[in-house]
């Protein structure tokens, strides 16, 4: 790709980009200009397309990050990889927040392909947590809903099967009724567990083949139960995922940390912010990272509002209940 800079007076720049002729503009701008739209909505300088030549004009600054955004999306083209508007937004919002940053390293990544389409970081906080998981056998990925947590920590251990670096997937999650209340469930003890490992299978039909998953289930290659079930155990071999941790007393943490066994990875999920615990128990997640700081082989990530990628009105809900309560804990403070 050629880049061609002129000076546009005092205060603006000018810089062309011309789009390498293997690359279709449609691709680039977007059916019926829809990238090109939302692009000029979102970023300060003009932009002027005239055949396969972009030209920008404005700050120094705004100029840049319109060139760095252009030049991410057309890396990302080149790959044979189509754009979304998510990506494109998710490229301008990357280039924004950290040019040293390449959004094509991070939309690029292949995790899993699976029932024709394929699951890869969309975030940059998305990608680091993947890494971390490559490169630690224990990683916490703490962050609010629709951050992808879980469902990224289910696709690194179906890769890790299919890779055959793991025998078996274990995931599990706290029930955190599953005391008096639970006997008041209809049903058989799978049955009465099955609502609170429900959003685990969902998202295990998302990548493994529907007619295998019932055999992969019969066969304990993969386990899905209760945190319960994990006391007493070594886990061997295993890709083990915890999901809903901050529903986890100082206790059962530990007790879960406890079962790692040789050849085994641990990913441990969840959202300090929503703890459900009764009766204003401690939670094992909130308590953990103090306790466990400066071990080795261990890696905290933390996922952040913007990093949702839910319906785009989740990460607005989130950011606009984090306003809330740093409202709210200021009042009392101030009390």
């Amino acid at each position: 790709m050629h880049v061609q800079r002129a000076d546009a007076g005092d205060s603006d720049s000018v810089r062309t980009l011309t789009v390498p002729a293997s690359v279709e503009m449609v691709n680039v701008l977007g059916p019926s200009d829809t990238f090109l739209r939302l692009l000029e909505s979102q970023l300060d300088a003009d932009i002027l397309v005239r055949g396969n030549r972009i030209t920008l004009t404005g700050t120094d600054a705004d100029v840049e990050l319109a060139s760095d955004v252009f030049t991410e999306m057309i890396t990302i083209t080149r790959t044979g990889q189509g754009l979304t508007t998510d990506a494109v937004e998710r490229i301008v919002s990357m280039e924004s927040a950290d040019p040293e940053v390449a959004p094509s390293q991070v939309l690029t990544q292949n995790i899993l392909s699976s029932r024709g389409r394929t699951i890869r970081p969309k975030t940059l906080n998305q990608k680091r947590y993947v890494d971390a998981i490559d490169t630690h056998t224990l990683t916490f990925g703490i962050g609010p809903a629709g951050t992808g947590k879980t469902y990224l920590a289910m696709a690194k251990a179906v890769q890790a099967l299919q890779s055959k670096k793991v025998n078996r997937i274990i995931l599990t999650r706290p029930a955190i009724e599953a005391g008096e209340s639970l006997g008041f469930l209809p049903g058989t003890l799978n049955e009465k567990i099955d609502p609170y490992l429900r959003p685990l299978y969902d998202a295990l039909h998302d990548m493994v083949e529907p007619e295998r998953v019932p055999k992969l289930l019969t066969g304990g290659v993969i386990e899905v139960a209760p945190l319960a079930y994990m006391r007493g155990r070594t886990l061997n071999d295993a890709f083990i995922v915890l999901d809903e941790a901050q529903n986890t007393s100082p206790e059962q943490m530990k007790m879960f940390l406890t079962r790692l066994g040789f050849g085994s990875k641990i990913v441990v999920t969840g959202d300090v912010t929503q703890v459900d615990l009764p009766g204003g128990a401690p939670s094992g997640l909130r308590q953990v990272e103090s306790i466990l700081d400066g071990v080795g082989d261990i890696a905290f990530c933390q996922l952040t509002n913007r990093d949702v990628v839910r319906h785009r009105l989740v990460g607005r809900i989130v950011a606009a209940y984090d306003r809330f309560d740093s409202r709210r804990n200021a009042a009392s403070r101030e009390r």
